[in-house]
């Protein structure tokens, strides 16, 4: 399954982009002779064309080598991307929450949101076992994380404050159980896949054991050939 790389992608594009922009440039200015304005314009409108023709051709075959329409390709691209964003917004709230409980909670909300992103990326596909991930429980847990970051903030907490802040908790304790179960999820084929193959190496260790067991030879007894010879010799 070929990742999601859209940094490789990025570079593919540039290296055929600007050699040609800048091959015609010059070509336009000295060559054509149509003016240093022209040319730049033109030479400008060269790389768009190219650059956009290349990310189409790019787009189609990933999608294609994926089994995936392109209109899917697009759509996982557009929730990878905007995931990176929310979880963003997730880390900008590590120092406004007041408790040393409350900053690990987030720490490690945050670092379930990337390993779900990031095991995405890698195999697009998986992102219709995080559907729920990218379309509900990653605005969830910011959306909680900030209502419970505005109300730590108020100088003065009374009593509905306090219950409001722990219900709070309790719900983004609950939701990072939730986004625990989305990452088993995506990552429940990878480990029927090692299961798999540790079985399998398993069988050939047993194999190869078993081998070493029918090739031993067996220990020399009264009555095999040499002792049978010396007793003849002696009589």
């Amino acid at each position: 399954m070929k990742p999601l790389k859209p940094i490789e992608n990025f570079i593919k594009r540039q290296s055929v982009s600007l050699p040609l922009m800048t091959v015609m440039f010059p070509v336009l200015y000295l060559g054509a002779e149509i003016g240093l304005i022209a040319s730049g314009a033109v030479a400008a409108g060269t790389y768009i064309a190219s650059n956009s023709t290349i990310k189409q051709v790019q787009i189609s075959s990933d999608s294609k080598n994926l089994g995936m329409t392109r209109s899917e390709y697009k759509n996982v691209r557009t929730q990878i991307k905007e995931g990176k964003e929310k979880i963003k917004q997730l880390q900008g709230n590590y120092y406004k929450v007041r408790s040393i409980s409350s900053f690990k909670q987030l720490m490690d909300m945050t670092k379930i949101a990337n390993k779900i992103i990031t095991v995405v990326q890698q195999n697009p596909r998986k992102f219709y076992l995080a559907e729920p991930f990218f379309y509900s429980h990653l605005d969830s847990a910011i959306e909680l994380t900030e209502k419970y970051t505005l109300l730590v903030g108020q100088p003065v907490k009374d009593q509905e404050m306090r219950v409001a802040l722990q219900d709070t908790r309790e719900m983004l304790l609950s939701l990072n159980k939730v986004m625990e179960q989305d990452l088993k999820r995506v990552l429940s084929s990878d480990v029927e896949k090692l299961r798999m193959e540790l079985d399998y190496a398993q069988l050939a260790v047993d194999q190869h054991n078993n081998q070493k067991l029918l090739v031993q030879p067996e220990p020399e007894q009264e009555g095999d050939v040499e002792h049978d010879r010396e007793t003849i010799n002696s009589k």
